[in-house]
């Protein structure tokens, strides 16, 4: 017979009886990344999510206001409250946030370029509710090294936009402690294809810059420099491939500890801990079955939240339907109830790190440190993250990481369930009907701009004529900023105005597209693409020319950049320019080129305007006989629509194989020649 015995003390202390409930750790931050629409439409969205649980709020902001725009700006057009909430100065803030205790909410704005400002109008915002400054919890953004390489809402040229980041965080840690000033942002650089060691080391070389700078400044003294390290959080990105993932997060949080306590000489290992946000990837999401990204989801969410030691402060997850259209409200709430389950239900909370110890994680850990290390190595010699910007290096490694991951997809290597294999399906029930994805009202944009109009003739001009002078001077004079935008947000200023003082005074900037330096991925089976091009261009007399062009304000050129490549690898000639264009620039630059083919880029659902809008510039100018090929995340309702009106093709996510597009576009080309 077995005999059972109590279990011993442990160092004299008795252990906890097993039917003894356990302490818990509290749980991350709930957050839906939302808005869209106006600031009432989003207020009303962010209310309704408060009640069902959600912790904490993550503001998506439009496109014109991400770039310094206001809504009746020229490149605004079909931008307004399409990716976010439009919010164009002080009143539309307010509305925003109205009945939302501000002193009581922990808010993430995911804003760059313009962080400054919108966390003014925040501020402003809070003081007309009677919060105080110093009691505001949250997070700006605030990462403008990611624009230059991944997501394209970038203003300024690299220096002053650095400089508006150290105002920012010279003013916070003293005006508004509790807030996190600057949140670096790997999220899109895996989402720009970065494998986990690029990840690591292009988000850590960012931090790095903005410290550097921060101290740089002398706007901080040295004994409090470790305050300002302490406040500095991240926002990182989880891919399918969860135990890797796991590892990454380790190497960050060993990373971080060991760079802050050598170069920034910071003791506390509170202020050395590296923390962080996460939203999951939504680059691994398909619009083949799109039922199964439910599934991916969860098992990224995993990764961030499975080791205690490398734990997410606060989670936001994407829908199981982005790559079809914006998500519902519904479809927000399953991503939410899928936190909240992981939270409450097991009991992933009670246990110390179930990690520690585990020999294949720490040399997998140790192995991305090492790597991460070297390729940091290499920045530095660049001269640092910024330098690494201006001569393309960082953009041209993610366009070719990004290029071999897709390479890889086509030819099987990495498979992907539903897309090149599994494909056999039935159809899905949550796809069909009606109201399946979020589709916003047109009126939504001229509403705004009315409001817009109205708010102008109802403030005082003079004041904001001497707020806009005092931010101008405080720019030349290089001061801090953040007090003049505050006092601009207070005298009505609005989101274009601010963005256009500082234009003034630091000027624009485009970033390098990354395109030119980058080398081909080893694609194969491309031999019958390239065929039919060089037969194409036989018959036409010359090679065949491809415009690739990104109308509007949407910034994310990833899409673009790949076909840029293949098109070139395939034997077309191809004129890519970059991003934030105008329907006009691209057809001039059409006529000019003299391109058999215009490929337009479009991910912010602004489309049908935009695409309209370039088909009748481009009859006007002669050019209707040139196809016009649209790719982007673009509903079936939309895509019968943007056929109806001309455009010869369009390709959505499904259309992951780029040798059949250029195939398919050499085709059309000579197709359109033979009935001309």
């Amino acid at each position: 017979m077995i005999k059972y015995f109590a279990p011993a003390e442990k160092n004299g202390a008795p252990q906890r009886d097993a039917n003894q409930a356990p302490a818990k750790d509290r749980p991350w931050l709930f957050r839906t990344y939302s808005g869209h629409s106006s600031a009432s439409e989003s207020n009303a969205l962010y209310r309704k999510n408060l009640t069902k649980g959600q912790t904490g709020l993550s503001v998506a902001f439009d496109l014109p206001t991400q770039t310094g725009y206001d809504s009746d700006h020229v490149l605004a057009r079909g931008e307004v409250g399409k990716v976010g909430v439009p919010i164009s100065h002080l009143g539309d803030m307010e509305t925003l946030f109205d009945g939302i205790p501000m002193g009581e909410m922990n808010t993430s704005m995911t804003i760059n370029a313009p962080a400054a400002w919108l966390l003014s109008l925040y501020i402003a915002a809070a003081e007309r509710q009677g919060v105080d400054r110093k009691d505001l919890t949250g997070t700006v953004q605030n990462d403008i090294i990611k624009e230059y390489l991944s997501r394209g809402t970038y203003i300024f040229p690299p220096k002053p936009s650095l400089k508006l980041i150290a105002d920012t965080v010279a003013f916070t840690y003293t005006e508004v402690p509790k807030w996190n000033p600057m949140n670096v942002c790997s999220y899109h650089l895996q989402e720009a294809g970065a494998t986990p060691v690029q990840e690591l080391a292009f988000a850590l070389a960012t931090a790095t810059a903005v410290l550097d700078e921060v101290r740089k400044s002398g706007q901080v003294p040295e004994e409090d420099f470790s305050i300002v390290v302490g406040r500095i959080s991240f926002f990182v990105n989880a891919g399918i491939r969860f135990v890797t993932e796991i590892c990454k997060m380790r190497a960050f949080t060993e990373l971080w500890d060991e760079i802050t306590r050598s170069r920034y000489d910071v003791e506390d290992p509170k202020l050395r801990r590296f923390r962080y946000g996460v939203q999951v990837n939504s680059l691994g999401l398909t619009e083949q079955q799109p039922e199964n990204n439910v599934y991916r989801v969860l098992l990224e969410m995993l990764a961030v939240t499975l080791s205690k030691g490398a734990r997410a402060r606060a989670v936001q997850l994407p829908a199981w339907n982005e790559a079809l259209g914006l998500p519902r409200p519904w479809d927000q709430q399953w991503s939410l109830r899928l936190q909240q389950i992981v939270a409450y239900e097991t009991d992933l909370l009670e246990y110390a790190d179930i990690f520690d110890g585990s020999k294949a994680i720490e040399e997998k850990v140790l192995a991305l440190k090492e790597e991460a290390m070297a390729e940091l190595g290499r920045i530095d010699a660049l001269g640092g993250a910024v330098n690494a910007v201006d001569q393309s290096y960082m953009k041209r490694q993610l366009v070719e990481s990004n290029a071999n991951r897709l390479a890889a997809i086509e030819c099987g290597d990495q498979i992907v369930v539903g897309v090149n294999k599994y494909t056999e399906t039935e159809e899905s029930p949550l796809t069909t009907g009606e109201g399946s994805i979020l589709t916003i009202d047109p009126k939504a944009e001229s509403e705004q701009i009315e409001r817009l109009r109205t708010w102008r003739e109802s403030r005082d001009s003079s004041a904001v004529e001497s707020a806009i002078d005092a931010l101008r001077d405080a720019a030349r004079e290089d001061r801090n900023i953040m007090e003049p935008s505050i006092a601009c947000a207070h005298a009505g200023v609005t989101t274009g105005e601010w963005g256009q003082a500082l234009r003034d005074v630091y000027g624009e900037y485009r970033a390098p597209t990354g395109i030119s330096g980058a080398a081909s991925a080893g694609v194969s089976n491309i031999e019958d693409a390239r065929a039919r091009v060089n037969d194409a261009s036989d018959k036409l007399g010359r090679r065949l020319k491809m415009l690739v062009g990104k109308p509007g304000l949407d910034g994310h050129s990833n899409g673009a950049e790949q076909i840029a490549v293949r098109a070139r690898d395939a034997g077309f000639e191809v004129v890519y320019e970059g991003i934030r264009l105008t329907p006009a620039e691209i057809v001039d630059a059409a006529l000019q080129e003299n391109v058999h083919v215009v490929g337009l880029s479009i991910l912010s659902g602004s489309h049908i305007s935009l695409v309209a809008d370039v088909l009748e510039r481009m009859k006007a100018k002669g050019l209707d006989d040139v196809p016009v090929i649209i790719g982007g995340i673009i509903p079936p309702e939309d895509e019968a629509t943007l056929l109806a009106a001309g455009v010869a093709r369009v390709y959505t996510p499904k259309n992951f194989d780029l040798n059949a597009i250029m195939a398919d576009i050499a085709g059309i080309v000579q197709d359109t020649a033979a009935a001309a």
